[in-house]
């Protein structure tokens, strides 16, 4: 290894403070350093290759190395590097809120920029707050949310995410956040206490339970639900059939805005340009970033209605929030470039056309005792590991400890593929690669998660 290597590893480990990492595991070992990407791989410090299972968070759509992105950077960095939309606009934003407001649904037509997921959630809600105030209602400040659900990190995000581990350490929290059931129907018998019920009568069951809470509040109380398409955290549940229909129903009926949190699951990641039109719903607001830029530049996007903007069109009214970075210049224009290749490569096509081979061939992995459960939409997968296949029953704290944080990370990183085993849950492993990948991509991702899991039994 080269000295500037030693250098490198030798910073990470002395200066550098990784996110949601347990410094404690690289007292005796390297930080896992990435150099660079080609398409679906991803390359080590040592030249090691990777195959990047989780398109690098959930992110890098058109996979990476891609040039164009980059000259489109260094392009716009020339001619205008930065300036605020703080009562000034610049061209790329403008452009760039035009094109999304014509590929969102219904009449979301007017785009705020951030610069990632959970400033576009804190930004839905905040809005939400105001937009009833100054329309006359304004006790309705209250949302709700699913279990498990992770919705950022910022404070008020944060107290909208369902998963309590992330939220003791930073409470008190941003009061009025309730939590409802989720939707994964793996476990619908011990969720609501009824066996066998089908997805359909689980999906409305779920539904409902938002009715129940926005009437044990007050409906005058409530001004938000916050929802993913997907649900990310506990492993990717989908929707059940007439769930969005019936919580739409709901929305409507108690005029409560319905929040689509998108960061994950618009740009492609389920096959639309928004994760709503595959589940056939329009919400009030949808929250999005990530796969914006396929990650080559920050950017995020609180999408809303037009009806959410008219009470600040006139008048005095202002929304006094933003972000000096928001709608950065640069990522706009990597923004635009990002999305031409979804139109020229037809993204979203391929996805479509390839997501039945990468659910069967993920599927071949139920085969194992260890898998309970394969679920998920588009290039959105979770695979859920189970103790006892039969009765679903699932590991304990200890050894969930073990066989993920102990095993399952290191051995999948280590056999070269990159992907999250998770336990903000039940234990799972979670895979979204970048949109570009096909059969080969999918073979080679059931192969070394096979070999993994055959060899983790032993540990069990």
């Amino acid at each position: 290894m080269t000295q500037p290597e030693n250098d490198v590893l030798k910073a990470a480990q002395d200066n550098l403070w990784l996110h949601f990492t347990r410094h404690s595991s690289y007292k005796d070992n390297e930080i896992p350093t990435i150099v660079r990407g080609e398409g679906a791989y991803i390359y080590d410090i040592h030249g090691k290759r990777y195959l990047d299972g989780l398109a690098g968070l959930f992110v890098v759509q058109v996979g990476h190395g891609r040039q164009e992105l980059a000259e489109a950077a260094a392009k716009q960095a020339q001619e205008l590097a930065f300036f605020p939309l703080w009562s000034y606009a610049h061209p790329k934003a403008a452009e760039l809120a035009y094109r999304l407001a014509k590929e969102a649904p219904g009449d979301l037509n007017r785009v705020f920029f951030t610069t990632g997921g959970g400033e576009a959630v804190e930004t839905a809600w905040k809005l939400a707050k105001q937009y009833y105030k100054v329309t006359g209602k304004p006790l309705k400040h209250k949302v709700i949310s699913r279990q498990i659900a992770y919705h950022g990190t910022p404070q008020g995000a944060l107290s909208i995410t369902g998963i309590p581990a992330f939220k003791q350490m930073f409470e008190p929290l941003v009061p009025g956040s309730i939590r409802v059931p989720n939707t994964n129907h793996y476990r619908a018998d011990e969720i609501t206490g009824v066996k066998g019920m089908t997805p359909e009568q689980y999906g409305l069951w779920a539904a409902d339970r938002v009715a129940r809470a926005i009437e044990m509040e007050g409906p005058d109380t409530v001004a938000a639900v916050f929802v993913e398409p997907v649900q990310n955290a506990g492993g990717c549940f989908p929707p059940p059939p007439g769930y969005f229909q019936r919580l739409r129903e709901i929305c409507d009926e108690y005029d409560v805005l319905l929040v689509s949190d998108e960061v994950i699951c618009a740009y492609g990641r389920l096959g639309t340009m928004f994760g709503g039109q595959k589940f056939d719903y329009t919400p009030d607001i949808i929250t999005s970033a990530k796969g914006l830029t396929s990650g080559y530049s920050p950017l995020g996007a609180m999408i809303a209605h037009d009806r959410l903007f008219e009470p600040f069109k006139n008048g005095e009214e202002m929304f006094a929030h933003g972000y000096t970075f928001g709608g950065h210049p640069v990522s706009a224009a990597v923004a635009l470039a990002n999305l031409d290749i979804f139109e020229r490569e037809d993204l979203l096509g391929h996805v479509t056309r390839n997501e039945d081979a990468f659910k069967s061939t993920l599927e071949k992995l139920k085969d194992l005792p260890i898998v309970g459960d394969v679920r998920g939409s588009g290039y959105f997968w979770g695979i859920e590991l189970v103790k006892d296949k039969a009765t679903k029953e699932t590991f304990s704290a200890e050894e969930s400890e073990r066989l993920i944080r102990g095993y399952l990370s290191n051995a999948l990183y280590s056999n070269g593929l990159y992907c999250r085993a998770d336990d903000r849950g039940d234990p799972v492993i979670q895979l979204a690669p970048p949109l570009i990948a096909g059969q080969k991509e999918f073979d080679e991702i059931e192969s070394i998660i096979r070999n993994v899991l055959v060899e983790g039994l032993n540990l069990l």
